[in-house]
């Protein structure tokens, strides 16, 4: 007799459904407004240069990196890292984009506490993410429900992980559009679009937490109900 895993049908898979919907809805916002060009001809290379300089942060540097929406910003190297196709584009999708980048370089500057919290708990989240899974597992084939609890508070941090992802890329979003709508960088129409690319981006991290958050409590259930089983 087959076993069926309800809990990962009826919780996980419909929120790893709306994660790919949220994934295909930042590409499709982005490719839209990636053929709507500023005005102002600025590049978003350039837009992000302004927006560090207009904060005194002169010394994040800007580099190139392949592949398309694979923008970041590294703390450790004080760099922001602008994909090919946002780099060079004066689209007003890549200086958004661009722009959000800056963002987190600003929150790293004046100590914004989220961004602290995140940086914090990346290397410890990296840990809890390869070995939750194991333990559980090994601790429901021996029986041992500390070694399954121990993989559930391991796995709880990258729930914990992404709660804290969410403030910290909203403030970005937000920093972004301020800075270019404040200095001038866009009109409020090119601003609007900017605004639609970003939304949509940080659909995707409310997906991501909404699927670790289903993952957790499915892994409660499953114990759980191994549990009334004995």
């Amino acid at each position: 007799m087959f076993w069926i895993d309800w809990p990962y049908i009826v919780l996980v898979v419909p929120m790893l459904i709306i994660s790919l919907w949220a994934q295909i809805k930042v590409k499709t916002t982005y490719h839209k407004y990636s053929t709507v060009h500023s005005r102002s001809g600025m590049t978003a290379e350039v837009a992000v240069r302004k927006i560090l300089d207009s904060n005194g942060l002169f010394n994040v540097g800007i580099t190139r990196v392949p592949g398309e929406l694979t923008d970041h910003y590294d703390p450790r190297t004080n760099t922001i890292a602008l994909s090919d196709s946002v780099y060079g584009s004066t689209s007003v999708a890549a200086i958004g984009v661009a722009a959000h980048e800056a963002g987190h370089a600003i929150q790293h500057a004046v100590g914004y506490g989220p961004i602290k919290l995140r940086t914090a708990l990346i290397p410890v989240t990296n840990i809890g993410s390869h070995l939750s899974m194991p333990l559980f597992i090994i601790g429901l084939l021996m029986a041992n429900e500390y070694l399954a609890y121990a993989g559930i508070i391991l796995f709880s941090l990258t729930v914990v992980f992404q709660l804290v992802t969410l403030p910290t890329e909203f403030n970005a979003s937000r920093r972004a559009v301020k800075a270019l709508g404040g200095y001038g960088y866009m009109n409020d129409e090119e601003l609007k679009g900017t605004k639609k690319v970003l939304s949509a981006a940080a659909m995707t991290y409310l997906a991501a937490l909404f699927v670790a958050l289903a993952s957790l409590l499915r892994l409660l259930l499953i114990i759980n109900g191994g549990r009334r089983r004995d």
